[in-house]
């Protein structure tokens, strides 16, 4: 009985740091807009986009709560939530 081999799943490209990951994305969307590209090419490339800006929106978020934590004033702790790094999950 042989059996179907599912499909390998692309290693996903590790994501760079926030301002290597927006340069990536600009180059990705230029990409896109020449229409050139196959199919299978424009999907992969969509992908790794849509990885792109998931790690960018992220480092926003963290970048933000950083820029919070910093102007608090003492003793007025209302509405921040913990700060907890990239990869140190709890």
């Amino acid at each position: 009985m042989s059996k179907a081999k599912a499909p390998k799943a692309a290693n996903p490209e590790p994501i760079p740091d926030f301002e290597a990951s927006m340069a990536e994305l600009e180059q990705i969307v230029e990409r896109l807009e020449q229409g050139d590209l196959p199919l299978e090419a424009s999907l992969a490339q969509f992908e790794r986009g849509v990885a792109l800006t998931r790690a960018c929106q992220t480092a926003l978020r963290a970048a933000e709560q950083r820029v919070q934590v910093l102007v608090q004033k003492p003793g007025d702790e209302a509405g921040l939530a913990e700060f907890e790094p990239e990869g140190e999950e709890s």
